[in-house]
């Protein structure tokens, strides 16, 4: 991997913009849409701000190992990190974290693959694990904090300042319980949203059909459609070895709009049953629809069948098959090649169903947690809590920023743009149950119940008992 990428010209501007910085200000502000709360008027200037470089944005921690790093202190070193990345995200990733290296002469020498569940686990218990882990599962994460394999955070992350950058919602995600008791055991670098409806704009708008902003408006367009002579929504579930996982986001999207974000915290870890009238709630809202054939493409018999990638595509047939698709921002490599986003294609929010709860955002992504405490290991965390780290990654597309301080113009996807810009003003967001709940639940039972409930072959007492009954001991 070539980074000589330092040269004399770049080496002058960093240390001339050291200097300036503390009187320049700060060239890219959080956006309008953001909603956390001015800096305390207290608070030391940034030392080493660099105008529209590393460093720019929000004020870094002073004195920090960031700082500490645009000075030169830890040049010449390298950081190892291991991760999923492979391909065309290893490649994003890389080209994300060369602005940092050459500003501060640390190597990140990124060793990921699509191994990396079986070969992280090795390297930890064999003694050498990489400085900083990439989790696409937090609890694969939680295993090692239990275990007090990690690096608690807190201990160069200041409270004030992560509240600056994340949303509480992340913060409650990242803090896990180790030995001594909680920590927190990584940072929000990237995320796909979940919480969105997909639908064929141009058919929509020609069929004079209208947005819904709430979950009785989206029920009443659901009943328009059936009345035209269509089903509204297209549905499948099926994926090989992990059919059923597009069941459970449904459960997991429709759980944060009933209750509260504690119950559904209480339900990840097994703390509130299946069997619960929270999560008994939550399904029978999802069968209104997905068991009643008026509403769904094939009917309900058609759900287990279909391929959760070859579901949507019905809606661009001409006329459209069917009108609106539940899944998250990934889906759209799935459509057919040539459409427009904005033009073919457009999503709104999965509506509240009870405002109480407001409007939370169902969200996957990657969490970095650090293994071994060294200066350098703490300004590249650092880093990776500040937007800056994945403005390239935002602009190339394929990354959605957790971050308060992230520039929505930054985005090179209108479609990510927007999803960003709904999760800045989310309630609450909250991982993929799921794939916080133990391998033999989340990926086992979840997913086998839900499709055998959907199939007919159990009801759902069944379900839900065979779930709560194959939770570890």
């Amino acid at each position: 991997m070539n980074r000589k990428i330092l040269t004399i010209t770049m080496t002058l501007f960093v240390a001339l913009s050291m200097i300036l910085a503390a009187c320049a200000p700060a060239a890219t502000p959080p956006p309008a849409a953001a909603t956390q709360p001015p800096a305390a008027a207290t608070e030391p200037p940034a030392a080493v701000v660099q105008p529209g470089g590393v460093g720019s944005g929000t004020a870094m921690i002073s004195g920090g190992a960031l700082e500490q790093a645009l000075q030169g202190k830890f040049k010449g070193t390298t950081v190892t990190m291991d991760g999923p990345f492979s391909s065309d995200d290893q490649v994003k990733f890389v080209d994300s974290v060369k602005a940092f290296e050459a500003a501060t002469g640390i190597t990140i020498d990124y060793i990921g693959g699509k191994e990396f569940e079986s070969h992280i686990r090795v390297s930890v218990e064999g003694g050498s694990p990489p400085d900083i882990a990439d989790f696409p599962q937090p609890g694969l994460l939680g295993n090692f904090v239990k275990e007090g394999k990690v690096v608690d955070l807190s201990q160069f992350l200041p409270a004030d300042y992560l509240k600056k950058q994340y949303k509480q919602g992340w913060l409650d995600m990242g803090t896990m319980q180790a030995p001594s008791g909680p920590i927190v055991a990584g940072v929000w670098a990237r995320y796909n949203g979940k919480s969105e409806v997909w639908y064929p704009k141009a058919a929509f708008d020609a069929a004079g059909y209208k947005v819904p902003t709430t979950w009785d408006e989206m029920m009443a367009l659901t009943d328009q459609i059936a009345k035209d002579g269509d089903t509204a929504w297209c549905i499948g579930i099926e994926s090989g070895a992990a059919t059923g996982w597009a069941m459970t986001d449904w459960i997991e999207d429709v759980m944060l709009r009933t209750t509260t974000p504690e119950n559904y915290d209480k339900w990840v870890k097994g703390e509130l049953k299946f069997d619960s009238p929270e999560v008994n709630n939550a399904i029978d809202i999802i069968t209104k629809i997905w068991f009643n054939d008026a509403y769904v493409f094939g009917g309900r018999n058609a759900i287990a069948t279909t391929n959760f990638g070859d579901a949507p595509k019905p809606m661009f047939e001409k006329p459209p098959k069917c009108w609106l698709h539940r899944q998250g921002n990934f889906i759209t490599s799935f459509f057919p090649k040539g459409l427009t986003p904005g033009t073919d294609y457009d999503f709104f929010y999965l509506p509240p169903i009870d405002t109480q709860y407001g409007s939370p955002y169902l969200i996957a992504g990657d969490i970095y947690a650090m293994f071994n405490d060294r200066p350098e290991v703490r300004a590249v965390i650092e880093f990776f809590t500040r937007a800056e780290s994945l403005k390239t990654w935002m602009a190339a597309g394929g990354a959605l920023s957790p971050h308060n301080d992230q520039d929505l113009s930054w985005y090179g996807d209108p479609m990510e743009k927007k999803i960003a810009g709904l999760v800045l003003n989310a309630s609450t967001v909250r991982f993929d149950g799921s794939d916080l709940m133990p391998g033999a639940v989340g990926s086992g039972s979840f997913w086998k119940a839900m499709t055998a409930f959907v199939s007919g072959q159990v009801d759902k007492a069944t379900a839900l008992k065979e779930i709560d009954d194959s939770w570890p001991k």
